[in-house]
């Protein structure tokens, strides 16, 4: 005879995956329940830095537990993630970081962590592309122009400067050198800094940095401005033209800081940590600071931040193998 008693372990299970239902959202609501811990992968001062305390004060409005900033910049931003990465998954420990951390995996063989699985996206914040720029003493109204010069001669020694190997401008600058078919050395510096006053003293002659430290000197007339990395011409440089508008086939670059949680972080966790800071992106205050800095306020989902870096991972994984560019 038919019965509709189910067996003792079927009731278990099926009040264990009932208990365990109820207890997604449970930990949203519970969240978080002591100091937020957030390491950043850069110096104080530098952008990541400042986006992380700009948004520091809203969170503890939002959340109302402290937000404390610890800056761990060594080690191109490793430092960092393999402090989170490391991290009790729950949430109270967060990374913010830079285009370093989907670098980092195509030019060191060995990291102490999986870029992809062991971190969560919460949301990437912001990005900004980078302006190739030259000294005026250099030749070439544009990149190609510049190119053609530095072919031309190549006893120039002409050189470019970088905030390091391994950064975004390393890259960029890898990537013209190879693709162009020219010289020109690197000199590395500690920061973006050092390496602008570099090139405005002629002892570099190129650079691709953040606008937030070239677009001055660009408009004061002190630096020339070749091309932009983004997808359309900067507002702020409307007669210069994007790399794609100059021929070279090099998807859009941007430099972007982004807030990463332990991998195994509960969703639940996570898409509340993505509405409270991307709720405090969008208030007037933050995005006109965003607005006046050069960045372009993103914003995204968990999910689109994830997939981002998967694609920049396999990205610089493949311009690294194919030029055999080393991180040396």
């Amino acid at each position: 005879m038919a019965t509709n008693i189910l067996p003792a372990r079927a009731c278990s299970a099926l009040f264990m995956l009932g208990a365990s239902l109820m207890a997604i959202p449970a930990q949203a609501q519970t969240f978080p329940s002591r100091q937020m811990n957030i390491i950043v992968g850069t110096a104080p001062g530098d952008p990541g830095d400042i986006v992380a305390r700009m948004i520091q004060n809203r969170m503890v409005e939002r959340l109302g537990q402290p937000w404390i900033v610890d800056n761990r910049p060594a080690a191109s931003a490793k430092a960092a993630a393999q402090f989170v990465a490391r991290a009790a998954p729950d949430g109270h420990t967060l990374l913010v970081t830079l285009s370093a951390h989907a670098v980092n995996p195509s030019g060191t063989t060995e990291l102490p962590y999986d870029t992809a699985r062991d971190f969560a996206g919460v949301t990437m914040v912001a990005r900004q592309p980078l302006i190739l720029a030259v000294h005026p003493s250099v030749k070439g109204a544009n990149l190609k122009e510049f190119i053609e010069a530095a072919r031309a001669n190549p006893a120039a020694r002409l050189a470019y400067s970088s905030p390091g190997i391994g950064t975004l401008s390393f890259l960029v600058g890898e990537q013209i050198v190879r693709r162009g078919g020219f010289e020109m050395a690197h000199v590395p510096f500690r920061g973006g800094g050092p390496a602008t006053q570099a090139l405005l003293a002629n002892e570099v002659q190129f650079c691709a940095l953040i606008p937030a430290i070239l677009l001055p000197h660009v408009k004061s007339g002190a630096l020339r401005a070749l091309a932009v990395t983004s997808e359309t011409r900067m507002p702020e440089l409307p007669d210069v033209p994007t790399l794609r508008e100059l021929g070279f086939d090099i998807p859009p670059i941007y430099n972007w800081i982004g807030f990463f949680a332990p991998g195994a972080t509960p969703p639940a966790v996570i898409n509340r940590l993505n509405a409270e800071i991307t709720s405090a992106l969008k208030e007037p205050a933050m995005v006109q600071w965003f607005a006046d800095t050069g960045f372009q306020s993103v914003a995204s989902s968990p999910a689109d931040l994830d997939l981002f870096v998967v694609g920049e991972i396999a990205r610089w994984k493949k311009f690294t193998r194919e030029y055999n560019v080393r991180f040396e």
